[in-house]
């Protein structure tokens, strides 16, 4: 009796896995898109911080001083810190560890929640009103910017914990932490430049 290797139906999908991680995921690439329109709003924030000191004779105007240096840096340690954590979280999704994964999403929304601390203080020390002058207007804008970014990954990353916590976990759900530890990582990188024009430019200007 001869084998007959089964011939497969022309458009038949089933064969294919019902979810996948990384670049095969199409929510992963609307993550990256997301994330390249949030970056060209930074870039466009930061053109316009320039483009000002640019068309001003000092920089900060007179009268105005630069942020305090303090809170800024206890702020950058906090989020430089909260990558470790975050690439752990990553890493525990890759693998599909259930619990590792639940653990570090909540730890995550408690760094998160943790950060709105210095931040507040950030604000209140970057002596400046917004409405003051054109500086003022351009400081707060990248710091309002920055900050909208972190409550929203923080308000994305407390639902998902409170879901991992109520149902079960599947492969959509480690997907969905993935491209949430993704987002956070951008969230850091971003504050680096802004972080160096907020306090640093006006020290140099």
């Amino acid at each position: 009796m001869n084998d007959v290797t089964p011939t497969r139906i022309v458009g038949d999908l089933s064969h294919l896995p019902e979810s996948a991680m990384g670049a095969r995921n199409i929510v992963w690439w609307g993550n990256i898109g997301f994330m390249a329109i949030e970056g060209t709003a930074f870039l466009l924030a930061i053109g316009t911080y320039f483009y000002l000191m640019s068309q001003s004779p000092a920089w900060p105007p007179s009268g105005d001083r630069p942020p305090d240096l303090i809170w800024g840096i206890v702020f950058t340690a906090g989020l430089a810190f909260s990558m470790m954590p975050n690439i752990w979280v990553l890493r525990a999704a890759r693998r599909k560890d259930a619990g590792a994964v639940r653990v570090g999403v909540l730890l995550m929304a408690i760094i998160g929640a943790a950060l709105f601390v210095p931040r507040a203080f950030e604000l209140a020390h970057l002596n400046v009103p917004w409405h003051q002058d054109a500086y003022g207007s351009v400081l707060w804008m990248l710091m309002v910017l920055h900050t909208s970014h972190i409550v929203t990954d923080w308000g994305d990353t407390c639902v998902q914990a409170l879901w991992l916590y109520t149902h079960e976990i599947g492969d959509d759900q480690f997907a969905d932490v993935e491209d949430n530890s993704n987002y956070w990582t951008f969230v850091v990188l971003t504050w680096i430049p802004i972080a160096a024009i907020v306090y640093l430019a006006p020290r140099l200007g």
